[in-house]
């Protein structure tokens, strides 16, 4: 794993990046590295390591012409609202326990309020059946699932928030 961002973080965070040379999926680079040497490189990376991490993306650079852009996107303060009214229904959800967040659920509250929709739970099958995907990665999709359906005011979890959520587990994706 290489270290991102220059210096020593107080949170000590690293990124991986997708492959040796880092270009891997780059639209604007082409990757060098042949696919033994990408899947000998995330290998390094244990399975058990990352299935403790909810989410793991790519983030390509953004274009000169994207980042002086001058449009309006949504708002700090519009997110940040989304954000406190998603925290206060984990709030009330877990009123009496010691759990405070999705995060934190057990397989008990899991079962209890993660049950995808009809679609959603045939995704998840394909899905796991085709990546090989743990019991944790699984349970783990499910956990942040349910906090993309809060922050979209949905009492259910539906297809669109598990097909969100399995975006976000890029790693356990093959190389390729």
């Amino acid at each position: 794993m290489k270290k991102c961002g220059g210096g020593r973080a107080k949170s000590r965070k690293r990124c991986t990046h997708p492959c040796p040379c880092g270009y891997l999926g780059d639209p604007l680079h082409p990757c060098s590295c042949t696919p033994l040497m990408v899947q000998r490189y995330r290998s390094r990376i244990s399975g058990p390591l990352l299935d403790r991490i909810d989410i793991h993306i790519e983030v390509p650079a953004v274009k000169y012409r994207e980042l002086a852009e001058r449009s309006e996107g949504e708002s700090s303060g519009a997110i940040g609202s989304r954000v406190e009214q998603a925290r206060e229904v984990q709030r009330e959800r877990f009123r009496g326990t010691k759990v405070h967040s999705n995060a934190q659920m057990t397989p008990r509250f899991i079962k209890k309020f993660c049950e995808p929709d009809a679609a959603g739970s045939r995704l998840l099958e394909l899905v796991t059946d085709r990546l090989g995907l743990s019991a944790r990665s699984y349970s783990r999709i499910l956990k942040v699932a349910r906090t993309i359906a809060d922050l979209a005011g949905s009492d259910s979890i539906r297809e669109q928030h598990i097909a969100e959520a399995i975006q976000y587990r890029s790693l356990d994706r093959k190389t390729s």
